[in-house]
């Protein structure tokens, strides 16, 4: 396809029913979609993300939601069942474009797929391929909407992984997408990247936007590929 539209969703924390998705071709949510972290709560998500009007449902899952981590087959076979595509360190080719996810980030209060930054962290950012065009994480690199903030708006510190930016920077990704940081959701760039922390939910999990991130990928005249994205 010359044109793609993907919608972007992340850290809907049990509101998902609450964004109005318009339907597109592909998506994404990246990680945090439940409390707790239940089975009960995934069925009742994934029953909801299977039903979206769109070609393909991607899933990458974040710190809360514990049940991938403890029932990995059981819920990996869940999403199969409802033909969401789950990405855990893995990939998949969707209309050409190769996409990777993971749900790992820094270490943070012992919540689920935490790693330690150095090596525990850094082997998990080794795995992407060179040539992944869109990356998925739930956590945000070192430097891009990942500033944690006081109650009063204050920037406070930059939490994102540095051995994730490095990988990034190695690569041809075009489009990275991860959420986490509730306060810092937004676009930015930085040369033929561009960054999309989507998280759905305020600081104060009150909704952020009524809808998802909306990116269009283009293939232009000379053949390169553009990504626009839009709150």
């Amino acid at each position: 396809m010359e044109k793609l539209v993907i919608d972007i969703l992340s850290d809907t924390h049990n509101q998902h029913d609450k964004f109005k998705c318009g339907g597109g071709d592909i998506l994404i949510h990246a990680g945090d979609f439940s409390l707790r972290g239940t089975e009960g709560e995934a069925i009742t998500f994934m029953n909801w993300f299977a039903k979206q009007d769109y070609g393909y449902t991607v899933l990458v899952v974040g710190n809360h939601d514990w049940c991938f981590e403890r029932q990995p087959v059981l819920l990996a076979e869940a999403c199969q069942e409802r033909n969401i595509i789950l990405l855990n360190d893995s990939g998949v080719s969707i209309e050409g474009i190769k996409i990777w996810g993971s749900p790992v980030q820094p270490f943070f209060c012992n919540w689920a797929f935490n790693r330690d930054r150095g090596p525990d962290i850094k082997h998990h950012w080794d795995m992407i391929p060179d040539d992944t065009e869109l990356l998925i994480t739930h956590g945000p690199p070192a430097g891009f909407l990942d500033v944690v903030s006081y109650v009063d708006g204050t920037p406070k510190e930059r939490v994102g992984c540095q051995d994730l930016m490095d990988k990034i920077l190695k690569t041809q990704v075009k489009l990275h997408v991860f959420g986490h940081i509730h306060e810092a959701r937004g676009i930015e760039h930085l040369g033929p990247t561009t960054f999309i922390n989507a998280s759905c939910l305020d600081r104060m999990y009150y909704p952020a936007s009524k809808r998802p991130i909306r990116v269009t990928r283009e293939i232009v005249q000379d053949g390169s590929i553009c990504y626009l994205a839009e709150e």
